[in-house]
């Protein structure tokens, strides 16, 4: 019997066991009327970041929540505006709406492509999202979201090596209620949001809830004369909650999400020589150069992001007196169509970047907590998750990619070559003069892509607590988890002048010609004390008033041509390679490569917690975690240097082809950790103080031409987390949060800029924190004035860890600091109505999430900035 069919009977056997008495882990359901002011503070929220529900006082655990209080307060509408409440977390969208990349305690990994899953998971609904598409999105009634640092590999079983983001939305209620809510705000955008929820018998309850989310775009792309970065999606969530007996609990959820956006603008920060370029090409300007917060791009073609994102889940909550079964089964459904005028100018040089991908995934996960009067309990489960991913993409030339190859190799060259030149020369060369004619760097042509992923993987955990005394617990836990991937490529290179090997043996009279050429003019040049090669009217001038000198040079440098003209390093055609952007595609499986990989791992902890009083408990742990290998779905996917000679020895050797990566190994994490926790009738701390590193740790940096996929040997982060509330007055509750970290590479020998051993990763700040208020005046009458006002601030850092083509100085001198402002005023009416305004990002405060070496633009760099100021007003109804 397969581990599947274990799991879906145990899902069977939680429906129709005899009930005993009411799910004892189960939370209590908040009231659909919770208002903000009247939330809990501090620890007393219930969380389940143990699959326990517990306070977060009681919950040994470094966990970060977020209220649906807070998310109204502070008017975050996804994961992205979430970051400016928990300091250890960023967030950062990237080149589409459906790549988005989660750090937490500087670990995480960058969502580039298809095959790899990021280090920081994402729950909802305790259902795991594999992929950034299917995490953003304006869920209704969220209840809270809890931020899990460090590995949590121990009770989650998908790829949980840095963290865990859950996110917990209202159960149906047997109350009639619900809500409505629609905010206006500057640059044209509305948000609609409704729920309700109620009874549909004594045993039976339902909620649905939906919204509508639109926004015109924050910049101007002055070349179609269109607003770009507009938002555009909605969604629908229905549930339905059966409860035939006391004991068993049915909850079926379905939703349905959709993104139809043009997303995402990149600014020019460094402008290079090749912008002249862009600039005759395009009739004017290409690029705003080196003014990225200007908001005025341009384009040849607005991009697109269109993103369904749709499934349902079964949780099966069943009480078996001192033990309870839990069941969840999901399925789920990502189908994501973008495409990008990846050159960011308004020359035709990228005529299509496109990628469809579509992933089906399904998940099923049992487990059985028990629930004993006596010192000892445990949790033991199971988890199952299959995926399969298919994607097809292209990159293609656009109209003006031919002049602007031709205009790159002629100042490679210093003029002596030209496109035209170089395709009769190489066809006559190899008997057919016509051969290439036209055919460099054409308009349509490029990559066509096609990759296919499928992902079976299981893994059984469990914890054992052990109460030695009344005040202190340790806690065991293990999971054993076991990873399988296939893989296969299908990708055609059409584009003509990246399959041409100027190595090769018959273009030897070629190469000689220029090395003899180029000698002549560098050595006279050199006789006339010009500091550079000589003319061609100057090499004459010379040959005519010293004939004998120039015979002697000549020779010399013929013989030079000739010793040389098959020596690789000497090829005078060199340069030219770097212009072979998308060479012929070595596809996989083949003899020597099978596409897979096969990843075991028991990940453990342990963890000891300790109530110094009823107010203050400490906790220590010592865990580990566990990601299984990333695949390469890219054009990037190339053989390792281990398997390279034998693709070689095989004849299997494309031209021009080099080694790379197919995958990165698993990453394997380890963290110390020591924790307080206090709460107090008018205040709650907490803080944490953690050693935390990452062995193989999976990274993956845009270069430019394509993304570098590897493991560093060794990533380590010590960090000290504070998490603190007060309320000093009646009304007034003032929050703190602030992370310190001192992050380091121990070892990353191979990065894509070389070794980087003992340097800090980027995009890591070393002090990050949050603060904020909010007072709450009651008049007469009850109607209430809720003023709120948070800030966050992140210490200056540099923003990649280097840029393809540039000094490393460079990088060092671009970096990133934020301070972000954000404000609301709400005025809560008796009958439920709410009326507010609010701000995000108040001061404009300005900054670039990421930055890139510009596609194909070699002495230029591209980066994201930062949104800017958005306010707006919004009416809500509660009923």
């Amino acid at each position: 019997m397969t581990l599947r069919n274990i799991l879906l009977g145990a899902t069977v056997l939680c429906a129709v066991t005899t009930p005993v008495y009411a799910f004892a882990q189960d939370a209590a359901p908040a009231d659909a009327g919770t208002t903000v002011d009247d939330t809990d503070y501090g620890n007393d929220i219930i969380v389940t970041a143990s699959k326990r529900s517990q306070t977060l006082q009681d919950t040994p655990v470094a966990v970060s929540v977020t209220s649906a209080a807070q998310l109204e307060e502070s008017q975050i509408r996804d994961l992205i505006d979430l970051q400016a409440s928990v300091p250890s977390l960023r967030v950062s969208q990237l080149q589409s709406s459906a790549n988005t990349n989660f750090i937490i305690r500087g670990f995480g990994n960058g969502a580039n492509n298809a095959g790899i899953e990021p280090s920081v998971g994402v729950f909802i609904d305790g259902v795991y999202r594999s992929r950034s598409a299917a995490q953003i999105g304006d869920l209704p009634n969220v209840e809270r979201i809890e931020v899990l640092r460090g590995p949590q590999s121990t009770l989650f079983g998908k790829n949980a090596s840095a963290g865990v983001i859950s996110i917990v939305t209202q159960k149906p209620q047997y109350e009639f209620g619900g809500s409505a809510e629609v905010t206006y705000g500057n640059y044209n955008a509305i948000t609609v949001k409704g729920d309700v929820t109620g009874p549909i018998s004594d045993t039976v309850a339902f909620s649905i809830g939906g919204s509508y989310n639109r926004r015109d775009g924050y910049a101007q792309d002055l070349k179609l004369d269109t607003d770009v970065n507009d938002r555009n999606r909605w969604g629908v969530r229905g549930q339905l909650l059966f409860e035939p007996t006391d004991a068993l609990s049915i909850r079926l959820i379905g939703d349905y999400d959709k993104i139809d956006e043009n997303c995402c603008i990149a600014g020019n920060v460094i402008a290079g020589p090749t912008v002249a370029i862009t600039n005759a090409l395009a009739g004017g300007p290409s690029v705003d150069a080196n003014n990225p917060f200007s908001y005025d791009v341009y384009n040849n073609f607005l991009s697109s992001n269109k993103i369904k994102n749709y499934g349902g889940s079964a949780q099966i909550d069943y009480d078996l007196g001192s033990m309870a079964l839990t069941s969840i089964t999901a399925y789920r459904q990502v189908r994501a169509d973008t495409n990008q005028d990846s050159d960011f100018s308004a020359a035709d040089l990228i005529g299509e970047k496109s990628d469809y991908v579509d992933i089906d995934t399904f998940t099923q996960e049992v487990r059985l907590t028990s629930d004993f009067d006596g010192p000892l309990n445990f949790l033991i489960g199971g988890y199952y998750f299959n995926e399969k991913v298919d994607q097809t993409s292209a990159i293609k030339f656009g109209t003006q990619f031919r002049p602007y190859g031709n205009a790159l190799i002629q100042a490679a060259s210093g003029g002596a070559l030209n496109v035209g030149l170089l395709e009769g020369t190489l066809g006559t060369l190899e008997g057919n003069p016509a051969k290439y004619l036209g055919s460099f760097f054409r308009n349509g042509d490029g990559l066509d892509e096609g990759y296919k992923m499928k992902n079976e993987a299981f893994s059984i955990f469990g914890t054992v607590d052990f109460e030695v005394t009344d005040r202190f617990t340790v806690t065991l836990g293990g999971n054993y988890t076991k990873d399988r991937k296939r893989f296969s490529t299908d990708v055609v290179s059409s584009d003509v002048f990246s399959g041409i090997n100027l190595d090769a043996a018959a273009y030897a009279p070629f190469r000689n010609q220029l090395l003899f050429q180029g000698g002549l003019a560098q050595t006279i040049g050199t006789q006339l004390g010009l500091g550079r090669a000589a003319t061609a009217t100057e090499i004459g001038a010379f040959a005519g008033a010293n004939p004998a000198a120039f015979g002697a040079i000549s020779t010399q440098v013929q013989a030079f041509a000739n010793a040389n003209q098959n020596n690789p390093a000497a090829n005078p055609l060199n340069g030219l390679k770097a212009f072979q952007f998308l060479p012929p595609f070595l596809n996989v499986p083949n003899s020597v490569e099978n596409g897979k990989t096969n990843d075991g791992d028991f990940s453990y902890s342990v963890r000891a917690a300790y109530e110094l009083t009823d107010t203050v408990n400490i906790y220590a742990t010592y865990a580990t975690g566990f990601k299984a290998s990333s695949v390469n779905l890219s054009r990037d996917s190339r053989p390792t240097a281990a398997d390279l000679p034998a693709i070689i020895a095989g004849g299997l050797g494309t031209p021009n082809l080099v080694s790379g990566s197919r995958f990165a190994n698993p990453e394997e994490s380890t963290v110390y950790e020591f924790g307080l926790k206090g709460q107090w009738d008018v205040a709650a701390v907490n803080v944490a103080v953690f050693k935390q590193s990452i062995k193989g740790f999976q990274s993956n940096v845009f270069t430019g031409t394509g993304f570098a996929l590897a493991n560093a040997g060794k990533q380590s982060t010590f960090g000290i987390e504070f998490d603190g509330s007060v309320r000093p007055v009646d009304g007034l509750n003032l929050t703190l949060a602030a992370t310190y970290l001192d992050a380091k590479y121990d070892s990353f020998i191979n990065s894509a800029f070389g070794d980087i051993s003992g340097t800090t990763p980027a995009g890591i700040p070393e002090l990050s924190l949050s603060m904020g208020g909010t007072y709450t005046y009651e008049f007469a009458g009850g109607t209430k004035a809720i003023a709120h006002v948070d800030y966050a601030y992140e210490s200056p850092v540099q923003i990649v860890e280097g840029l393809s083509g540039f000094p490393a100085s460079v990088a060092q001198n671009l970096k990133r600091e934020v301070n972000s402002l954000n404000a609301s005023f709400t005025i809560r009416l008796t009958n439920g109505l709410d009326v507010g305004v609010w701000g995000r990002n108040l001061t404009n405060a300005q900054y670039l999430t990421t930055i890139f070496p510009a596609v194909a633009q070699s002495g230029s760099v591209s980066g994201y900035p930062s949104q800017p100021r958005t306010y707006g007003g919004t009416i809500r109804y509660k009923f």
